[in-house]
């Protein structure tokens, strides 16, 4: 129990901090933290929860990082489904709390609400087949250094950091196609907030990530091999 209730923490963590990022501080007037913070901000949340409860759960905190560690041979099948209930459970907590803080200000308009989206709801006008292709990619690279990183043959101590630069570079890449997700409990936690468009469009954001991790675990299983 104690792993599930660390996944639930850490992944409201990622939602707050990421997700308020964009919310609360990207567009502050004259000292807005624009894309670079929004995208060190969603980093840093992985990197922080990383090093307090990797020892724990293993601090995946996204679905699909959990199913593309099974696929990789990583994770046990039987833990995939109480893991990601207490992911989605902690991106909705984590949605939750954002809207309370973010409604507490006059006159605010809920909008998009840091949610993922394609087409007219992309914030660089991309297309479904760009989005699809995007989050597929920026996932399966991030299982590939996922799965590189956490590798007993890594240096110890510094899989965090890699992966939190990472979670980082792909925000960087992919926040104007997408408005990056990689994570379907982060796209979920706010969606249902948003509502609307956001939820109609929430499929994408959970298949494009499951596929991208499966294919990076596959890669990792095979490159990563120990040579005999």
């Amino acid at each position: 129990m104690n792993k599930l209730v660390a996944e639930c923490f850490g992944t409201f963590w990622l939602v707050l901090g990421g997700c308020g990022s964009a919310v609360l501080a990207a567009g502050f007037p004259e000292v807005g933290i624009g894309l670079l913070g929004v995208s060190l901000a969603f980093g840093l949340t992985v990197l922080t929860m990383a090093y307090a409860i990797g020892h724990i759960s293993g601090c995946h905190l996204n679905p699909a990082v959990s199913i593309g560690l099974w696929a990789g041979g990583r994770f046990p099948a039987n833990q995939l489904l109480p893991y990601i209930v207490a992911q989605v459970i902690g991106g909705l907590i984590g949605g939750g709390v954002l809207y309370l803080i973010a409604t507490g200000q006059a006159g605010f308009d809920v909008g998009g609400f840091a949610s993922n989206g394609f087409g007219e709801h992309s914030p660089g006008g991309y297309n479904m087949t760009a989005a699809l292709i995007c989050e597929v990619i920026m996932t399966m690279m991030f299982l590939l250094v996922i799965m590189g990183a956490t590798d007993e043959r890594a240096p110890a101590g510094m899989a965090p950091i890699a992966i939190g630069l990472c979670l980082t570079l792909i925000h960087l890449i992919s926040i104007p196609v997408t408005n990056t997700s990689v994570n379907p409990a982060r796209s979920t936690g706010v969606a249902l907030f948003a509502g609307d468009w956001a939820i109609s469009q929430l499929w994408l954001f959970w298949a494009a990530p499951i596929v991208g991790a499966v294919l990076g675990a596959m890669i990792y299983k095979y490159i990563g091999a120990k040579s005999k």
